[in-house]
């Protein structure tokens, strides 16, 4: 599935800050007719992004999760430079765990050239992206395979989880709240993501700035149980206060090195460090 055309994105965006749109405003704001829009409105709401309604169309209620195949097609450059840089992370000849989500996939395609890497998933698409990868071994958690999206929840994949001491996570989460909080729609995903943060060494979170205006109703763990926290923009200030004070590194794609937020400690330990020679 190809990504979204650009003004496909933009309705999109503008139902997310709106809750609906409707198809004479919309025809209006990119000057084309009603039955364009139409048509932009029936392809979105093909794929779930959107749900028809008489005049127009209604952003998804926030108490369920999105379809996968739209979740895919959404923000797929900003998610596709978090993988990049959360990739970039991992240094070759270590172990890490991906679990469920859209980003975490990309993430998996931006290691394929990785060396020595042993990676534990219990996501079937990173498990498929990663199967022909030349040094990378896969192990897949057991448990009860989501027809959706193919993430493998339940108490075996917990169990298999629990046998393993990885260096490094790299999970993804379907919203953050204000407080920090890292939510999920599935409990059983919640069991399993919970296990992941306890069996790591090293904890890096992916997410793009739509999580922040999503809700959910299942708390996996807190920003204070993540060490760096990979996004695409500036998160809200709240969640800013959240880094600084628990002491993870926030790492903001696209923004220069000099302007990356990290906490103090980091800050600090750079400075410090004992000049060489």
């Amino acid at each position: 599935m190809s990504p979204l055309p650009p003004r496909q994105t933009d309705i999109l965006s503008i139902a997310r800050v709106n809750g609906r749109v409707d198809v004479e405003s919309l025809a209006e704001k990119f000057d084309v007719t009603p039955q364009t829009i139409r048509k932009d409105l029936n392809d979105l709401c093909e794929i779930e992004a959107l749900h028809r309604v008489h005049g127009g169309a209604v952003f998804p209620s926030s108490t369920s999760n999105f379809a996968y195949l739209s979740r895919r097609e959404i923000a797929t450059d900003a998610k596709s430079k978090i993988a990049e840089m959360a990739a970039s992370l991992v240094p070759n000849d270590s172990s890490l765990i991906l679990n469920i989500g859209t980003t975490t996939e990309l993430v998996a395609k931006a290691l394929i050239n990785h060396k020595g890497l042993m990676v534990v998933t219990n996501n079937l698409n990173v498990a498929y992206i990663l199967a022909d990868a030349p040094d990378i071994e896969v192990v897949v958690t057991g448990g009860v395979v989501r027809k959706n999206d193919l993430g493998i929840v339940g108490a075996a994949a917990v169990d298999l989880i629990n046998q393993f001491k990885v260096d490094i996570a790299i999970m993804g989460v379907s919203a953050i709240d204000t407080d920090g909080c890292l939510l999920d729609f599935d409990y059983r995903e919640v069991r399993v993501a919970k296990a992941i943060l306890k069996q790591s060494r090293k904890r890096i979170l992916v997410a793009d700035n739509m999580k922040f205006e999503r809700r959910a109703p299942v708390q996996i763990g807190h920003l204070s149980d993540i060490d760096i926290f990979v996004t695409d923009l500036k998160p809200p200030q709240d969640i800013i206060d959240v880094c600084e004070r628990s002491g993870v590194q926030l790492e903001i794609t696209g923004v220069p090195n000099d302007n990356i937020i990290r906490p103090p400690s980091f800050e600090q330990s750079s400075e410090e460090a004992p000049e060489e020679g």
